[in-house]
């Protein structure tokens, strides 16, 4: 048992799947926790289990973070506990139909969680974060945030969004003593796959990774010093040439002419 503190961690979507994992390894860390999800029930059942494993304070915090109020309600939270020192970015959920087969309602739900609720809770913590001088924030995205194909493209899209902010908070907090990661799972053994309408047992066995593994991957990734964590990826070089490709064409983005491309013969 850690007795020792290091601040208070809230995790979003903490009821099961990754953000039950993230709880438990933070705790063991020895943070204290507010788990924030829907359901009460599963809340308080794994609160019990960690704070008589951990010893740690673990607090429940049930909300609907597409509720307007009780995404109100956690950004207050957020702006407001001072103890809090990491902020886990988990909740959210996909989809694998193609777009024409799509509920577009569903689509905007899973926008307004997977982006608009990510970002106001990111806004609601930043500001204390810098304003101490130190901090996490940890943001779930997904491998589809560069591979957009291989899912629905709104699910796809979204992630992407949660990748290109982590990047731009990097690049605006990193000197201000806040810490930003971006998790890039791939296919990971959880309910995800249920609510995404690809029942588990139909995706190939050597391409989906345990979620207990995936998490500890993760926070050996933060460890690391790595903005950027997949899990799955042997050879952090491959990442890194993606990187400096995508770098070496900054430069060039914006001109003051178009490419010789696009130039009408006169």
């Amino acid at each position: 048992m850690n007795n020792s503190s290091k601040g208070t961690a809230l995790i979003t979507g903490a009821s099961s799947g990754i953000g039950a994992i993230y709880a438990d390894r933070l705790a063991r860390r020895g943070y204290d926790l507010i788990l924030v999800a829907r359901n009460r029930e599963r809340l308080d059942q794994l609160a019990r289990r960690l704070s008589d494993a951990t010893g740690r304070a673990i607090q429940v915090f049930p909300a609907d973070l597409n509720n307007a109020a009780d995404l109100t309600a956690v950004e207050n939270l957020l702006r407001t506990d001072k103890s809090i020192t990491t902020l886990v970015n988990n909740a959210g959920f996909g989809a694998a139909t193609p777009l024409l087969q799509s509920d577009v309602a569903k689509m905007d739900e899973m926008i307004s969680l997977n982006v608009s609720a990510l970002t106001r809770l990111t806004y609601a913590a930043a500001p204390g974060f810098v304003e101490r001088g130190h901090g996490a924030i940890i943001n779930i995205a997904s491998i589809v945030a560069i591979a957009p194909e291989l899912l629905n493209g709104v699910y796809s899209g979204s992630k992407a969004f949660v990748l290109a902010f982590t990047q731009s908070l990097h690049h605006e907090l990193a000197d201000k003593g806040v810490r930003v990661q971006a998790v890039l799972p791939g296919a990971t053994a959880t309910e995800f796959w249920d609510v995404a309408g690809v029942p588990m047992s139909h995706l190939p066995s050597q391409i989906v990774m345990p979620a207990e593994d995936m998490v500890d991957a993760a926070l050996a990734g933060l460890d690391q010093g790595e903005l950027v964590t997949i899990p799955a990826l042997p050879e952090a070089a491959d990442w890194q040439a993606y990187e400096d490709a995508r770098q070496k064409m900054s430069p060039n983005l914006s001109r003051s002419q178009p490419a010789a491309r696009y130039r009408v013969a006169g």
